[in-house]
This record gives structure tokens, sequence and C-alpha cells, in this order.
């Protein structure tokens, strides 16, 4: 069984998607026949290579056109939903910046099989670290720490490298009707869109197996 998973590493509930995921997967016998794929998309594809800190709670007033009491207010939600699966979100310290660069390293990561590693390194310095995901130092020193070589990976990240495996994903995001993520897509029968909880991804797993 193959599944393919549509995610942006800077969307706070694509990293509870995968927690919840994950859970499932823990419950069904069947777990060892799971092939993963991960697949890059871009919440915002527009957000700039940003020098500077930028404050997420700012940036999504701006983004959404609301008040930043509202935007405190929705991040504290999605906090306490962190909490839930045992994840910390420290969003007083994420750096807004744009994924492409942390996109091509999972590409990369992919190649080695190291692409849920990368996933994961990635999720966890963005949300809880405060890592900046448009930094090389940053992506390099993250790389390194799942077993990639670092003068290679600089070098991919010095490059256009593994962008166009990156834009492929969106463009086949695009075409399937994929509107948000995180988006599951389980042996190309059947999808589950957002952080759905554990029962219904374990529900579509086993209904996926009987059919098979």
């Amino acid at each position: 069984m193959k599944i393919e998973i549509w995610s942006d590493i800077m969307c706070p509930f694509c990293y509870i998607g995968k927690r919840h995921f994950e859970s499932a997967l823990k419950q069904f016998p069947h777990a060892e026949n799971v092939q993963i794929e991960w697949k890059s998309f871009q919440l915002d594809p527009t957000i700039p290579k940003m020098e500077e800190r930028v404050d997420v709670y700012q940036y999504l007033a701006d983004k959404k056109g609301m008040s930043l009491e509202h935007s405190k207010a929705m991040h504290d939600n999605v906090i306490q939903m962190a909490k839930n699966v045992g994840l910390d979100y420290n969003f007083d310290i994420a750096v807004v910046g744009n994924s492409k660069d942390a996109h091509r390293l999972i590409q990369f990561a992919k190649t080695k099989g190291l692409g849920d590693q990368a996933e994961e390194a990635l999720f966890k310095a963005y949300f809880t670290d405060g890592k900046n995901m448009a930094d090389l130092n940053d992506l390099v020193e993250l790389g390194t720490s799942i077993g990639l070589e670092s003068q290679e990976l600089k070098t991919i990240l010095e490059s256009d490298a593994f962008a166009y495996e990156m834009m492929q994903d969106i463009q086949e995001a695009q075409n399937i009707g994929v509107q948000g993520v995180p988006f599951f897509v389980f042996d190309r029968k059947y999808a589950v869109s957002g952080a759905q909880p554990v029962e219904a991804f374990l529900q579509t797993l086993e209904k996926v197996y009987s059919e098979q």
C-alpha cells in the first residue's frame, strides 16, 4: 500500500496530522506493508527569503485581514491541539520565511531514503526550535543531523537542484484538486484531507487493505 502525503513544513496542521497518522499506523496490523512518500506543497510561495525575524502572529493577521488578537487566539488553539499529540509549538520564536529550500532538502533526502526523517526534523525545527527554514546554515545543520552529507547538501542548496521535483509535486497536487494540506492519498483510491482523527486514518488504512 502506497500513501502519498502532500505537506508544507510551515503548516501547523501537517505536523499534527503526521502524529495522528503515525498513531493509526501503530494500530494497523499490516503497517510493514505501507510505503510512505512525502510530497511538497507551499501554502504561501510568495513569502520572500526574509533576513529578519517576522512575527508569525502579525504575518497571519496581515495575510488573513484579521486583528492581531484574533491571530493570537487562533494560534493558541493550535498550540493546544499540538499539545494533545505531544508536540510543543513555540510560535513566539517561529521564523516566517519561504519554505522552497526546505522542500528541496526533503526532495534530496527522499533520494537517500530519508524523506520521513527530513519531514520530522524540519517540523520540529520550525515549530519547536525557532529555526529559519530559509537559512542555508540552519538547513545544512538539520540535514546533517538526519544523515545527509553536509557538503553535498550545501552544494545542492546553493544551486537550484531539486526545484523541478518540488514543482512537480505542487503541480500534481493542483491536478488532483488539492486545496490545502495535509492531504493523504491512499493507493490513488482514497484521500484524507486535513489533520483528521486517528480513527479516520485507521479506517481508511483498513478499507484500502481489505480491497487489495
